[in-house]
């Protein structure tokens, strides 16, 4: 172990010699000082690892002197003692931002659990959580070999995002290696699940898990009938589980989380079909047929989701409600600041749905932009900017004032989106759209053993454009590939986050309720 040095600063520091004592013989370096003046010209003259601070000093006090040592070294973990219970003083030294705080007499045993919490803390949870995932790896390699149903993979996945992150915290890549295979693994299985379920979900929706189409229907109108308040409705695209789990801890302060539940995209993954699909209550062929004028298909020329409002609207009649209500699109951050500043307005109408783009945005920024790659190269990361958008955005501030008005909020979203490693080869036509997690088109080329085929588009409610038409779905962590040109096109989308085809990542997607505290 090696020699951490603690600056012990005590106008009685002889009457503790058994604690330094002890320490020393864990092996720690104990640097002593009788009063605040000297402990501050300790501090800033040599390098300690941690500060102890007496809090009644005579001449400079312990608080005097940890504001003065966090001047010189903010990073310097600093712990106060003290006699004093008054809540005042806690909350002067909780304010300046102290490691630990811990009241006399104190035995030798809490300093040691101190230094280890603040000192070796990173190192200690990430040997638990290795050893803790060791033993449960093999209960998750038998899990995927149980034929789930729907709410088992949902209850699965939840548990692999929590490994995704606890294990994202550990100093140890071998072990993070060994989940990410188990995780290909996983999505190998979710995705003969799919494969094996989805027509028949369609077909006889009793058995179906609640998917884009039905999630209105089922989850949200029953709480615009209950709901004596403002309901808002915030439909963050392409919001995966994981990155609702950072997001979810930074509105504790405002909201109370009611429900959290996962419900399944349809097919394709992605904002055309499942977004369309969760505005319209219908599937994409539903949709064709009933509200021509607001379908345009793969090859038709314009934008594919400009009418989630009249969806919307023509949804909320069938369902038989008749009441104001508002649609927001914010897709740049002066509109997110424009409907801020705009948030009085709002609460004249019963429900208000605001769909905010910007980790979509971020996902197709990571493809095309080299900066964006390096600050998104892998999971944690994607997670982290999330996080640090969230933190800065004009949403935070919209819900802010959600929860001061005392509405309701819905968090949810259209699809998500999965990080593709594996290239699969498959010819089109020029008329073949574009994405790289799904194809459509009437003369595909592929290796039927490589994709989910749908022959016959109808089978899974999607309109039909030519007599030949079929679409095709990758799996798992694969991504489409052009034979020409195949090398660069691999190098550019190789280790990208896409979304339009069968994984836990985009499929099983969050929505959540929040109630203002």
């Amino acid at each position: 172990m090696a020699n951490e040095r603690i600056l012990w600063a005590d106008d009685e520091i002889d009457l503790l010699k058994p604690h330094i004592l002890f320490l020393e013989q864990k092996g720690y370096e104990v640097v002593t000082v009788n009063n605040g003046a000297e402990a501050i010209e300790k501090a800033k003259e040599n390098f300690f690892d941690i500060v102890f601070l007496d809090e009644n000093m005579p001449g400079i006090n312990g608080l005097t002197a940890l504001q003065r040592i966090k001047e010189s070294d903010p990073t310097l973990p600093v712990v106060m003692i003290t006699k004093s219970e008054e809540e005042h003083i806690m909350e002067d030294a909780i304010g300046s931002k102290i490691a630990d705080y811990l009241i006399k007499p104190v035995n030798p045993n809490q300093i040691l659990l101190s230094l280890k919490k603040n000192l070796n803390e990173k190192r200690l949870v990430s040997e638990k959580t290795n050893n803790d995932y060791r033993q449960e790896f093999r209960e998750i390699a038998m899990r995927l070999g149980d034929r789930m149903n729907a709410e088992e993979w949902t209850e699965f996945y939840r548990k692999l995002v929590r490994w995704s992150m606890e294990l994202s915290e550990s100093t140890d890549d071998s072990m993070a290696e060994i989940f990410h295979t188990q995780r290909l693994e996983a999505n190998e299985q979710f995705s003969k699940f799919i494969k094996n379920n989805y027509i028949d979900w369609l077909k006889n929706t009793a058995q179906a898990p609640t998917m884009s189409h039905t999630l209105v229907k089922s989850k949200v109108a029953p709480i615009l009938k209950s709901a004596t308040n403002t309901v808002f409705m915030v439909v963050i695209d392409n919001l995966r589980w994981d990155q609702w789990r950072v997001i979810q801890p930074k509105l504790k302060e405002y909201f109370r989380t009611e429900t959290e539940e996962i419900f399944y995209s349809i097919l394709p993954t992605a904002t055309h079909y499942a977004r369309n699909a969760l505005f319209a209550g219908l599937m994409p062929s539903e949709i064709a047929r009933l509200h021509p004028n607001l379908w345009l298909n793969e090859d038709e020329e314009g934008g594919k989701n400009m009418h989630e409002e009249e969806l919307m609207a023509a949804q909320l009649k069938r369902l038989g409600f008749d009441f104001k209500f508002s649609y927001n699109k914010i897709t740049n951050l002066n509109a997110g600041k424009k409907l801020n500043d705009s948030f009085s307005n709002l609460l004249n109408n019963k429900l208000n749905v605001i769909v905010y783009n910007f980790v979509d945005m971020l996902s197709h920024a990571r493809t095309e932009m080299e900066v964006i790659k390096e600050l998104a190269d892998d999971e944690p990361a994607y997670r982290s900017i999330t996080s640090s958008w969230f933190d800065h955005s004009p949403l935070l501030d919209i819900l802010k004032k959600v929860a001061e008005n005392n509405c309701t909020l819905i968090i949810t979203t259209d699809h998500g989106t999965v990080k593709v490693e594996n290239p699969v080869k498959v010819v089109g036509d020029r008329n073949t759209n574009s994405n790289l997690r799904y194809k459509a088109g009437k003369n595909l080329n592929y290796n039927p053993k490589e994709v989910f085929e749908v022959r016959n588009p109808a089978d899974i409610f999607l309109p039909k454009t030519n007599v030949s038409t079929s679409f095709i779905f990758a799996q798992n962590s694969d991504f489409f590939v052009y034979p020409n040109n195949f090398n660069q096109f691999v190098h550019f989308y190789e280790n990208t986050f896409q979304h339009g085809g069968i994984s836990m990542e985009e499929v099983m997607i969050p929505f959540c309720v929040l109630q203002s505290k």
